[in-house]
């Protein structure tokens, strides 16, 4: 928990979910020099204000404490919407004071100030600003923000081609702001996202080469088929059955799709947190295996809508980044969480790059860790859960 000073208060905000052991604040160097200028600026905030790429909810919980205009988040990120609804209720918002809207969801059809927080996906960013383009007018006041390391000349581009004439400021504590003058006669072209490739002929699974795979932006590896995926795939468990299976941290839900191929009676599940991630899960599932086949899709926090014990296999390919922090916190939670889901005997299989360590956080988890496949720079792990729920 950490404490964020404005020109509007000082509030108490929190990553979700919430974990005292935590050492990365919910607010960074970017949204202070945002919201610093809008007060220095005397930005009017009394019109329709959307924040996009919010990402813990401290710039929705200070704006909203600034004024009375009508507040709208778009986030692509479960877990940060939810670190929004608990910053805004301790900050003294009331549960609706707040729109929040997901990157799946229709934009508002007006937008009088945008604030961008730089999204770590370039891609994301493109998408988002051509979703939004049509609601920003001739006085939209547009200001942006990221750290230096994540404000390149492509992003700049991206402004300025889809919205208008763009200039950044100077550096504060290794922070910029983008400053982009609305254009209404530009004409940036259509919209590239969701992306869609075919899968290359090589790719280790049986029923995946060749196939069309859908990804929305932001999705990891959105152009091409992740390497850490494909060594998963060459060595997933054989001949399951009619088993209850997991995709967690599922992305474009590659590796379900291959268990649903290979295995027809299998029940499969895709949870992530990313809205984009589960949109391009399922349209990906239901393009190959028609509208017959079940299939659960879950957009939350890992497995925590799964009752305890009713899972057989987890499949995970874990992110070790949080924004631009290297962490295994997510990870670590990701077999947590797969543990309290899983059957007695049921089993997790990991893959991750080797230097990672992954075979000891889940001995410390599971109780054991095995090695299932080794290669130059990627490991295959399986966990079993030996006790009862």
């Amino acid at each position: 928990m950490n404490r964020l000073t404005t020109s509007w208060g000082a509030f108490t905000l929190t990553r979700f979910p919430e974990d005292p052991r935590d050492q990365l604040r919910a607010w960074d160097a970017a949204d202070e020099y945002l919201l610093g200028h809008l007060a220095e600026t005397g930005t009017d905030l009394s019109g329709t204000v959307a924040v996009l790429g919010d990402r813990w909810g401290a710039l929705a919980t200070a704006v909203h404490a600034a004024g009375p205009g009508a507040l709208v988040q778009i986030s692509d990120s479960y877990l940060g919407g939810q670190a929004t609804r608990a910053n805004l209720a301790r900050a003294g918002a009331a549960p609706d004071a707040v729109r929040l809207l997901t990157t799946q969801d229709p934009p508002p059809e007006r937008i009088d100030v945008l604030l961008v927080r730089v999204p770590k996906s370039l891609a994301l960013l493109e998408d988002q600003l051509h979703r939004l383009a049509p609601a920003v007018h001739e006085g939209t006041v547009i200001v942006g923000t990221g750290m230096v390391k994540e404000i390149h000349t492509s992003t700049l581009r991206l402004f300025e081609r889809i919205l208008g004439p763009t200039r950044t400021s100077l550096a504060v504590k290794k922070a910029r702001l983008i400053h982009t003058t609305p254009d209404p006669a530009l004409t940036p072209g259509p919209n590239p996202w969701p992306h869609r490739y075919d899968l290359p002929e090589d790719t280790p699974a049986p029923g995946l080469p060749g196939r069309t795979v859908t990804n929305h932006a932001g999705v990891f590896c959105a152009d091409r088929l992740d390497v850490g995926t494909r060594f998963l795939l060459a060595h997933l468990p054989q001949d399951i059955g009619r088993v209850k299976v997991a995709d967690l941290g599922c992305g474009n839900g590659v590796v379900g799709l291959a268990v649903a191929l290979a295995e027809p009676e299998a029940e499969l599940v895709f949870a992530d947190e990313s809205y984009q991630a589960v949109a391009s899960a399922e349209e990906n599932f239901r393009a190959h295996m028609g509208d017959g086949r079940a299939a659960e899709f879950l957009v939350g926090d890992g497995l925590t809508e799964l009752d305890p014990g009713s899972v057989d296999l987890v499949l995970n390919n874990p992110p070790f980044h949080s924004h631009q922090a290297t962490t295994d916190r997510t990870a670590r939670r990701m077999f947590t969480d797969a543990r309290r889901a899983l059957r007695p005997g049921g089993e997790l299989w990991v893959v991750g790059n080797r230097h990672l360590g992954y075979h000891i956080t889940l001995r410390r988890i599971f109780g054991n860790s095995e090695l299932v496949a080794s290669g130059p720079k990627f490991v295959v792990l399986r966990a079993v859960r030996q006790d009862t729920p």
